[in-house]
């Protein structure tokens, strides 16, 4: 069988860890000069390991493996968030080059932009067929930078964009860190994700009447702002009552208008989002939030409205894929690895839409991401990639 070289994978890691560095973490921005010297770094590192190397016109990297198949898709993503964390993505494109290294008919792809710097899930989104010319003319990044000149800076304009041949590929993987403390808690080196969650957003609008904050009785106002508080705390109060074992709420965001001091909030905004990887969980939620925001509007003085933003679907790992890693995790880490689903969204979501596809998680220091201290010990990093191989091994002999 197979066997991942983790001295190798390790050094690769560290080494692609000084591109961008910024204090214990990384700084690379998608299409800055440093994510593109580590897409340049990459595809030196994927002609070394005997695959062929090229990149489009989004900035996803490809290395296709140039033998006979059954062949699997690997990777992730290398840019990071702003001042961020070393392994976010990037674990799960060395870990793709682990396993071409091995020997494995794999091809390794690292997507550009699953942080969402320009726009959502761009790379994995337009290797899919999933992204138009005309977003791309649209999409601003958060500086205000557009992309066409974005593209333009990095030197990938008027280069063709990757559409994968779907039909190639046996199966997806990705390895990733948890960005969580599941395993960590329980003592684990390894999770096999059984899904990523899906999102739904919405916003909620509460009209009130915008007024003197000294002038105006207690027994007169129409205040959002307090109305929109008092929604949020049922809401808070309520869920706990209709949610499964990993649900999360969250409020991302509440603007208050005019928002002075002296002037009770005529108007409010409130961004809130769920996510589970039950779609009954997601529906008894929806209509709990339905309800507590038709209850709201019976008591208070204002008037609240929802809209909904988005819903996506879960995306829930292959049986198969699953059970191939559920062995190798039990060979290598016998009684120290756990299933669990995905809390955050990755590019695997994009990809199961086409092919079976899983996930492999390894701890999580204090849970850390998103953040220049985020880490994982290096004996929990080479278990990851032993089971990954083993994993990706065993289920290519399965399927024959």
């Amino acid at each position: 069988m197979p066997e991942a070289d983790t001295a190798r994978f390790l050094q690769d890691l560290h080494e692609l860890r000084r591109i961008g560095a910024f204090k214990t973490g990384v700084h690379r921005p998608t299409y800055s000069p440093q994510d593109m010297e580590s897409r340049r770094w990459l595809m030196d590192k994927m002609r070394e390991a005997g695959l062929e190397a090229s990149i489009d016109g989004i900035g996803n990297v490809f290395g296709r493996h140039p033998g006979p198949g059954p062949h699997l898709l690997a990777g992730s993503h290398i840019e990071s968030q702003n001042e961020a964390g070393w392994l976010d993505g990037a674990l799960g494109v060395v870990g793709a080059l682990a396993m071409a290294r091995a020997g494995l008919p794999v091809d390794v792809i690292a997507f550009a932009d699953e942080e969402g710097h320009f726009g959502s899930f761009l790379g994995s989104r337009s290797s899919i067929g999933e992204l138009e010319e005309a977003e791309i003319d649209g999409q601003v990044g958060a500086g205000g930078q557009k992309l066409r000149d974005a593209l333009a800076g990095a030197g990938l304009s008027g280069l063709p964009r990757l559409q994968l041949d779907t039909g190639r590929y046996k199966g997806f993987l990705e390895m990733h860190i948890e960005q969580g403390t599941q395993l960590e808690r329980a003592g684990h080196q390894v999770g096999v994700v059984t899904g990523i969650v899906a999102i739904w957003q919405y916003k909620l609008v509460v009209t009130g009447m915008q007024d003197h904050a000294g002038g105006t009785t207690m027994a007169e106002r129409r205040d959002a702002g307090l109305t929109a508080v008092r929604l949020l705390a049922a809401i808070d109060a309520e869920f706990p009552r209709h949610c499964g074992p990993r649900t999360t709420w969250t409020c991302g965001r509440i603007a208050l208008d005019p928002g002075a001091s002296s002037i009770i909030p005529g108007r409010a905004e409130v961004l809130f989002q769920f996510r589970d990887i039950e779609t009954e969980v997601l529906q008894r939620l929806d209509a709990a939030l339905r309800r507590l925001v038709q209850d709201s509007n019976r008591r208070e003085r204002c008037e609240t409205e929802l809209r909904i933003l988005g819903r996506s679907t879960p995306a829930l790992s292959d049986e198969r894929l699953m059970a191939s890693l559920d062995a190798a995790a039990e060979a290598a880490a016998p009684g120290r690895w756990q299933r669990l689903p995905s809390g955050a969204g990755h590019d695997a979501q994009y990809m199961a839409r086409h092919m079976p596809a899983v996930m492999l998680f390894v701890p999580s220091i204090g849970g850390i991401s998103h953040h220049w201290a985020e880490n994982t010990a290096d004996e929990d990093l080479a278990m990851g990639a032993r089971v990954l191989v083993d994993g990706a091994a065993r289920f290519l002999a399965a399927a024959g």
